[in-house]
């Protein structure tokens, strides 16, 4: 290998990059049972109610979002790091807006 090959090795910011990876795979498979839950739950409300939870809704809203932030971060499609780097959307307006940034992007 050349001298630039190795100059890259050594840099800190392509690992600390890989650790903070690292612990967004991790997020993100505890985000997945979450989502699985919440998924699960809204079936039983529908099943039972015959109509959504709607407080259920935005909060599965939220979590996608959060889930595409992370997946876009894993992929270096962005260098923003997701939450709880950055806000988590609090309101449905904002997980619209969010997800229509991201559509636009």
């Amino acid at each position: 290998m050349n001298q630039h090959v190795f100059d890259n090795i050594k840099q800190t910011s392509p690992w600390v990059r890989g650790l903070y990876m690292l612990l967004f795979i991790f997020i993100y498979a505890i985000a997945e049972v979450v989502l699985g839950a919440v998924v699960f739950i809204q079936f039983g409300f529908t099943i039972f109610t015959n109509k959504t939870n709607q407080a259920l809704k935005d909060f599965g809203a939220q979590l996608s979002v959060f889930i595409y932030d992370i997946f876009r971060y894993l992929t270096y499609n962005t260098e923003d790091k997701p939450f709880p780097f950055k806000s988590w959307p609090e309101t449905p307006e904002d997980t619209e807006s969010q997800l229509a940034e991201h559509i636009d992007q």
